[in-house]
């Protein structure tokens, strides 16, 4: 049986996960009506969407036998999430100036082709002054710019 190995299959895993986290998410919020919505309308709509476009997805994942989903490499999503993950957790001691483009680094880590240059190096500094621009002082997002580790 091919179907379950399919990226459509994939897929559709995916956004049934994501539908159910969300509608878990969103349970506790009132609905309201269509003409009346409450706070708890519009993610049970998209939750009940993306569960319902996942099992269509799985469904043709199993009838079509669609293209067959490649070895899964680890690394690579481990660097990603854990990418994540470190700039949530430290943002506050160190700061975005400094969490930003460690994060970066170390998701960029997840190519094969990632090597550690001056050019690569200009690049995580510019996309992190932009991202400072922009969300710090521009929408005034309340993240550090330098954390407690820096007296910030």
């Amino acid at each position: 049986m091919q179907g379950y190995r399919t990226k459509d299959f994939w897929a559709g895993a995916v956004y049934v996960a994501l539908g159910l986290t969300a509608f878990l998410l969103g349970k506790g919020y009132s609905l309201g009506s269509a003409a009346r919505m409450g706070p708890g309308y519009f993610p049970m709509v998209l939750s009940g969407l993306l569960v319902l476009i996942g099992l269509i997805s799985i469904a043709r994942g199993f009838l079509s036998g669609g293209e067959a989903v490649p070895r899964i490499h680890i690394r690579p999503a481990v660097l990603v999430i854990g990418a994540t993950f470190f700039f949530a957790a430290t943002i506050e001691l160190l700061g975005a100036a400094i969490a930003l483009p460690a994060a970066l680094i170390m998701a960029a880590m997840a190519s094969r082709l990632f090597r550690i240059s001056p050019f690569a190096m200009l690049g995580a500094a510019a996309f992190t002054i932009f991202c400072l621009a922009v969300f710090v002082k521009g929408l005034g997002v309340p993240m550090p710019m330098f954390g407690a580790l820096f007296g910030g």
